[in-house]
């Protein structure tokens, strides 16, 4: 194909706990049945990938390999089979699973050894992504606005539809106010749950949740958020949902919701880590679950979104705080783990 690109840069993780290597790799000369070549515009950078570095899960066996789960791009090539995309096609790219063909993972080449990627990375000028993880968006949307809707928007909107299900004027308790915590708390303010009590480390985060709808903040190293929150919410919390992977906020979560209420669990612990919970209290109505990308399902959730923002009942905008390149993307991460990026961070591709 001669639009089928031989080599391109990528940021590459070559060793826990340590920055990404950007370097140029090379990209199979053809795409299997399923796959779909796509030239990534912008991509973000989620707390899941800060967990890759440092290895929360445990040893990677997959060293080296490519990251990233959230990114707009356009089509460029399609593989055997393919039928919900095609070349010139603008869409998004997302971890959890939508309609079309689940594909094996592409084999990229570095230094002449194959490199690990899964079903979609996004912190490469292309990518050989599963047709599944992708969905089509109309041509005229910002491709800014519409990386967020790979993982940001999708799992914090899908939180309050979906594992919480949350009501009008329950009350909500978000810990953690970066990319999924704030539209977690946007999508409860858009279903009238109140109070809405944003908790983290850092002030200005936390009066950026404000502008997305929390009604109460919380700095947890300035205050105790247990004695905080039960002051305003004496009965419990009927929501609470639990960013951090902390197992201690995970803890303090559990003790703060109300009898019949639930923790809703996004944070992944460290793989060691482990929480001590007294259990009688799920036998009569108290709850505490995971969840997976608050099960969105990209294909239906993506094009209600766009509704949305076109209709002015979705803030998109402001989510967007943070610009770097490719080049700078250890930058971004030590932004990230300072807590120096109050909203989502992109990462652009500067294609030629």
């Amino acid at each position: 194909m001669s639009n089928f690109p031989k080599k391109m840069l990528a940021a590459i993780l070559v060793k826990q706990k340590s920055q990404l290597l950007i370097d140029e790799i090379s990209l199979p000369t053809k795409l299997s049945v399923g796959q779909v070549l796509v030239k990534i515009f912008y991509t973000s950078i989620c707390g899941s990938q800060l967990g890759e570095i440092d290895g929360n899960k445990g040893s990677d066996p997959y060293i080296p390999h490519l990251l990233g789960h959230e990114a707009s791009g356009k089509v460029i090539a399609i593989g055997t089979g393919v039928k919900t995309v095609h070349p010139g096609n603008h869409v998004v790219l997302h971890w959890m699973p939508g309609i079309g063909i689940q594909a094996d993972p592409p084999v990229y080449s570095w230094k002449n050894e194959p490199l690990n990627a899964g079903l979609v990375t996004t912190f490469n000028e292309y990518a050989i992504v599963s047709e599944n993880r992708l969905t089509n968006i109309p041509k005229d949307f910002d491709l800014t606005l519409a990386t967020l809707f790979g993982c940001a928007v999708t799992t914090g909107l899908g939180i309050v539809n979906n594992s919480a299900n949350i009501k009008i004027g329950e009350s909500v308790v978000v810990f953690g106010a970066g990319g999924v915590g704030l539209n977690t708390i946007q999508g409860a303010a858009m279903v009238s749950a109140d109070p809405i009590i944003a908790v983290d480390l850092y002030y200005h985060k936390l009066d950026f949740a404000r502008q997305f709808g929390a009604t109460h903040v919380v700095n947890s190293i300035k205050e105790n958020p247990i004695n905080t929150i039960s002051d305003i919410l004496p009965k419990g919390a009927d929501i609470i949902i639990e960013n951090t992977g902390n197992f201690k906020v995970i803890e303090a979560a559990y003790s703060l919701v109300s009898s019949t209420g639930k923790v809703i669990l996004v944070g992944v612990p460290e793989v060691n880590s482990k929480i001590s919970i007294y259990t009688l209290p799920l036998h009569f109505g108290k709850k505490i679950v995971g969840t997976k990308g608050g099960e969105c399902l990209p294909h239906i959730d993506i094009p209600r979104y766009i509704h949305l923002f076109n209709n002015g009942k979705l803030e998109l905008k402001k989510l967007i705080t943070d610009q770097f390149s490719l080049l700078d993307i250890n930058v971004a991460i030590d932004k990230m783990r300072k807590g120096n990026i109050k909203g989502r961070c992109l990462i652009r591709m500067d294609h030629e």
